[in-house]
């Protein structure tokens, strides 16, 4: 039944739902507080640097740098602010709404990798951003900054989802306002000079994946801050404000991040190399605090939903704050790993989040085709009824595990640095970019985004209709 409950349970209780229905009592929110969760975990540093992939990696002029990002983070925002109303109805997390494409045993794969990947992986990218930028504006060991970065994290995540909404919103504010003078004082800095002999397609599509593999690495976690608003939201308000919250925070600081480091090139220190042409200590210093604070903004989603995700694969750990326990043990993995990247070998942080955003896309683009098919065949039924039912469906899984291994094995040119030392990319990541002779063509060109995708959403499509016409049958 729908309702206009607007109850706000204390931020500062320790939220005991885990990833059971939320009841109507207390529903509570509204769908523009969508654009603030989404746009203040992306106003930091790592958003910053994906821009700059373009640029010092992957042989893109700026405005190629520009366009490749805004491509990949518009295609992602779609799937993000389509999956987030989803939440209202049915009062669930986005893992276990994916049982009803992947059923319950076939869920496990997803809700694995979203676990590792976010829980994990991310939580390390954005914790050794924050950290850098602490120790940079303090002067503390990097250890010792990185160690504050994450307790921040752990703690506000702990508590749960009350304090993570506010915490998204009133801090977006403060950090818009910081970024928005960055914005001003960098882009004139910029060097817009355009090569249109050169185009490197390969490049490219590595730049585009990198941003989409960001952003959509977001959607995995949709429905997980709309569970909570009262049924009868407006889906359509709250679709663009998620949407819209995610694509603008992503593409203005990628922008940024590509203009910059256009100029400055490849820094040992990435954090304080893009601080240093703000032309003013107190701007810098500003900049740096927001850098902190952004990192904390976007790791409280991470910790928080890679939690959510662990719970979705249905163990049962027995106690009642096992949400709030799987967060701290998420926050201790995460800070080794975090240790390790920005402590024991800083050299290698670009092509460390170079690879790790490009491997998120590999399996997040095929997830959203899957869920995306899933929606349109489903069209009018009760999403959370089915997830619920415990039924299985092996069309999410197989279609899944297929477009995933096929489009990295053929496609990728990351995948002998994560499975096989030393072997060749993928032997279509570089035939696939042949253009004329007179573009200029970088070996290492990536489709394996698209590919999953395409080819995950037409095996979905197949697999689902046929099991649904030999049922009938």
């Amino acid at each position: 039944m729908a309702n206009n409950n607007n109850h706000t349970a204390s931020a500062g209780a320790i939220e005991t739902n885990d990833v059971a229905p939320i009841p109507a009592g207390e529903r509570h929110g509204k769908p523009w507080h969508l654009f603030t969760v989404w746009s203040s975990p992306n106003l930091e540093f790592a958003t910053v640097y994906v821009g700059a992939l373009g640029v010092l990696f992957f042989g893109l002029n700026v405005w190629q740098a520009i366009l490749a990002v805004v491509i990949g983070n518009g295609l992602a925002a779609i799937t993000h602010g389509l999956f987030s109303t989803f939440g209202p109805k049915a009062g669930l997390p986005q893992m276990v709404l994916g049982r009803t494409a992947f059923g319950k045993l076939g869920n496990l794969i997803p809700a694995g990798l979203s676990t590792l990947v976010a829980g994990i992986g991310w939580f390390a990218v954005n914790s050794v951003s924050g950290g850098l930028a602490l120790s940079a504006l303090t002067g503390w060991p990097v250890a010792a900054a990185l160690l504050v970065v994450i307790v921040a994290q752990v703690v506000i995540a702990f508590v749960g989802h009350n304090l993570i909404q506010v915490w998204e919103r009133y801090t977006s504010y403060g950090l818009a306002a910081i970024w928005i003078v960055v914005v001003i004082v960098t882009l004139p800095q910029g060097h817009y000079g355009v090569d249109f002999g050169s185009f490197n397609l390969g490049g490219f599509t590595l730049a585009a994946g990198a941003a989409y593999g960001y952003t959509a690495g977001w959607t995995p976690f949709a429905s997980d801050y709309t569970r909570y608003l009262p049924e009868n939201t407006n889906k359509r308000a709250l679709g663009l404000a998620a949407g819209l919250g995610n694509f603008f925070s992503t593409s203005v600081l990628m922008i940024v991040g590509a203009v910059v480091f256009a100029v400055i090139g490849v820094q040992d220190n990435p954090t304080a190399g893009f601080t240093g042409v703000l032309g003013n200590n107190v701007l810098a210093s500003l900049t740096l605090l927001a850098i902190a604070v952004g990192s904390v903004s976007a790791n409280v989603l991470n910790v928080y939903s890679g939690a959510m995700s662990f719970l979705s694969m249905g163990f049962k750990l027995g106690f009642k704050t096992r949400r709030a326990i799987m967060v701290a043990l998420a926050g201790l993995i995460g800070g080794f790993t975090a240790y390790y990247a920005a402590v024991i070998d800083p050299k290698n942080l670009g092509a460390h989040l170079e690879g790790f955003l490009l491997v998120v896309s590999y399996w997040v683009a095929p997830w959203v085709a899957i869920i995306l098919v899933d929606y349109l065949v489903r069209k009018g039924q009760d999403l959370g009824t089915i997830a619920l039912s415990g039924k299985e469906n092996w069309a999410g899984p197989v279609s899944f595990v297929v477009a995933t291994v096929t489009s990295i094995y053929f496609f990728s040119n990351q995948y002998p640095t994560y499975v096989a030392p030393g072997a060749v990319a993928g032997p279509f990541a570089d035939n696939f970019f042949m253009t004329p002779d007179n573009f200029k063509v970088v070996v290492g060109g990536d489709a394996t985004a698209i590919v999953g995708f395409v080819l995950a959403g037409l095996l979905y499509w197949v697999l689902s209709t046929s099991i649904q016409s030999t049922k009938k049958k």
